[in-house]
């Protein structure tokens, strides 16, 4: 039996998701990511976020927090000269990408997110895997092993498609201009 690992796409798309804010704000500098630091994977990801960052020349402003009282806090105690931007992880505990998603735009600071579910409530932008195109790729594989194959024969899928998401109504309101060479890279943009 071949040995087989899986592949941590968080890897590759966590640094896409970082350049990608830069680029949708040029003025970018200063990041914020509040995590929970309870959280073995929150707390494993953010060194592919500190690697980027460091790369991107940007600041990134870490705020580990235990809870969702202290996430809250967090937020609300970075002043918008602190921060340029909120970055959300992709590990959802302790509610934190809603937290960024209701406190970011109360206090009218870019944020990116990894799903499209916090741009079509107001966010500024996401980058992830498409969740439909995960789901048929699941599908297929439930498909196979129903069939009767042998799920430790399939081989191990991985996301063959990217969805970028731009809410151009929040960047107007943040007083953005998305460049026209994100905006032909944009999969959806929400008006």
């Amino acid at each position: 039996m071949s040995q087989r690992t899986v592949h941590d796409l968080e890897t590759d798309v966590a640094p896409k998701r970082l350049e990608i804010f830069r680029e949708i704000v040029p003025e970018l500098k200063r990041v914020l990511v509040v995590y929970d630091a309870t959280n073995a994977d929150a707390v494993e990801k953010l060194a592919i976020y500190r690697d980027a960052a460091r790369r991107l020349d940007l600041v990134l402003l870490e705020r580990p927090v235990r809870s969702e009282q202290e996430a809250r806090a967090a937020l609300v105690g970075t002043g918008k000269g602190e921060a340029d931007g909120f970055l959300a992880p992709r590990v959802p505990s302790l509610n934190i990408p809603g937290l960024i998603q209701e406190i970011g735009s109360r206090q009218a600071v870019p944020t990116m997110f990894h799903d499209p579910f916090f741009v079509e409530q107001g966010g500024l932008a996401s980058y992830s895997a498409n969740d439909q195109e995960l789901g048929r790729q699941a599908a297929r594989l439930v498909d196979k092993i129903l069939k009767g194959a042998n799920p430790g024969d399939l081989p191990v899928e991985q996301p063959t498609k990217f969805e970028l998401v731009i809410n151009s109504k929040t960047a107007t309101a943040l007083g953005i201009t998305i460049p026209p060479s994100v905006l032909l890279r944009a999969d959806r943009v929400i008006a």
